[in-house]
């Protein structure tokens, strides 16, 4: 059974390359650990893309985390295991969400990533761009 507060299922191969984007942003850019950090950093408009891992418990502990990234306009996704979160931005314990401040090297793909989770094409975006 999902958790409460996951809002939408995400697809195996986009998990995967969270996985990887979040280690070229270890190497290249910064990111905030733990649940308090990333709000933190949520709060105060410095992440640009958070990722929280669905099997906490207690869930309570990240449950706040997506209202704040919507009202901040945050792009936010979800893993399913918290230890490979944790290893994926070089640590030996498991890590309940993570938020990239910094994206260095991995630019291009979390703005892939973010794309297929909110289904918009690159069609789509050069619209926007030429809109405004």
């Amino acid at each position: 059974m999902a958790k409460s507060f996951v809002k939408f299922e995400v697809p195996e191969e986009v998990v995967k390359k969270t996985y990887e984007a979040l280690q070229l942003v270890k190497q290249s850019g910064s990111v905030k650990k733990g649940s308090n950090e990333v709000t933190k950093s949520v709060e105060r408009g410095l992440a640009s893309f958070v990722v929280i891992a669905e099997d906490v418990d207690p869930e309570e502990v990240v449950m706040h985390i997506p209202s704040i990234c919507e009202q901040k306009k945050i792009a936010y996704t979800y893993v399913p295991n918290k230890l490979e979160l944790g290893k994926s931005i070089g640590l030996n314990v498991p890590c309940t969400a993570v938020a990239v401040e910094n994206q260095g090297n991995a630019a291009q793909s979390i703005k892939d990533i973010i794309s297929r989770l909110t289904g918009s094409s690159k069609k789509e975006q050069a619209q926007e761009k030429k809109q405004e």
